[in-house]
């Protein structure tokens, strides 16, 4: 072997171990956008979100009655299952309707704004300080958000349920990412200390709850197809059950500030789903209009300088 050759046990170190479940979770996350678009097209907005929870709900609930964590969800049902309204129900029910008339790698892309909305509802209700460099990527992150507004393309047909009201379903994204940034904010003030299998189940039990009445309510006249019926079992199960503890996991095993670099990840994700199955274009604004978002988001939050202070 050549003296320049470095060992293999050293190429293995410079390997994160977390990086497989990173990067499925980031695809995980990714496709909840494509499987959404799929469902709600039989399913209507409301009954797959409604769908969505309770399956996620029913997914949790056996593990946090398996752990010890049970204890802890009688002490604090009340705000978990509130913020599962606030996290979950609304946001979720945004999104779905959001991506009827736009792509779904777009609404992934305002999905990566949810960091750069945390840092300013921290600061309005947290009163959590914001540096100058952090002010100028949330000027950064909304100037991204502008643009693509401003240059966003309405969703390819499917279903026939495309030339919608482009704007309005941008907005509706935002508005969702706002509801996550709010979110994590009550968890902060509110449940610190408490569990993540805990907030995890319970907020997808509040979400249920919330989302019983408005399901069968909208419940389609027509049966749908077992292709909905799919996606509605991909998103419950795999994107929001199984990514839950991923993302739990993998706050413990990488730290917060990587967990949190999945939500820049999971629009490459998305764009490609789109472009294969749904035949949605992918235009150099978006790409570029994505970047700002994400660079801005990565400025407002700090999570810039944490990794170059610490790249390993």
């Amino acid at each position: 072997m050549p003296a320049s050759s470095p060992p293999v046990r050293d190429q293995a170190r410079s390997i994160p171990p977390w990086l497989g479940e990173f990067i499925f979770l980031s695809s995980l996350w990714g496709a909840s956008f494509l499987f959404t678009r799929i469902a709600v097209v039989e399913f209507g907005t409301l009954p797959t979100v409604g769908l969505r929870v309770a399956l996620a709900s029913l997914f949790l609930l056996p593990l946090l009655l398996r752990s010890a964590d049970w204890p802890a969800f009688k002490r604090h049902w009340r705000p978990v299952l509130l913020v599962g309204i606030i996290n979950a129900a609304i946001p979720f029910s945004l999104f779905a309707w959001a991506v009827v008339y736009i792509p779904t790698g777009l609404s992934s892309i305002l999905n990566a704004t949810v960091p750069l909305f945390g840092a300013l509802v921290a600061l309005l209700w947290l009163g959590e300080r914001i540096a100058p460099l952090r002010w100028l990527g949330l000027g950064l992150g909304f100037a991204g958000v502008a643009l693509l507004t401003w240059g966003a393309p309405v969703a390819s047909g499917l279903g026939g349920l495309s030339n919608g009201p482009t704007s309005w379903a941008i907005a509706a994204c935002l508005l969702a990412s706002t509801c996550y940034a709010v979110g994590a904010s009550f968890v902060q003030r509110y449940l610190q200390g408490v569990p993540a299998l805990v907030n995890a189940t319970g907020s997808m039990i509040g979400a249920a709850l919330a989302m019983a009445l408005p399901t069968l309510w909208a419940w389609p006249q027509q049966m749908p197809s077992l292709r909905a019926w799919a996606a509605v079992a991909a998103i419950a199960l795999l994107c929001t059950g199984l990514a839950y503890l991923l993302y739990f996991r993998l706050i413990m095993r990488a730290g917060p500030s990587r967990a949190l670099a999945v939500t820049f990840l999971s629009p490459v994700f998305a764009l490609c789903y789109g472009a294969i199955f749904l035949g949605e274009d992918i235009t150099l604004w978006m790409v570029g209009c994505g970047v700002i978002i994400i660079c801005g988001t990565m400025l407002s939050t700090g999570l810039l300088g944490r990794i170059r202070q610490n790249p390993n």
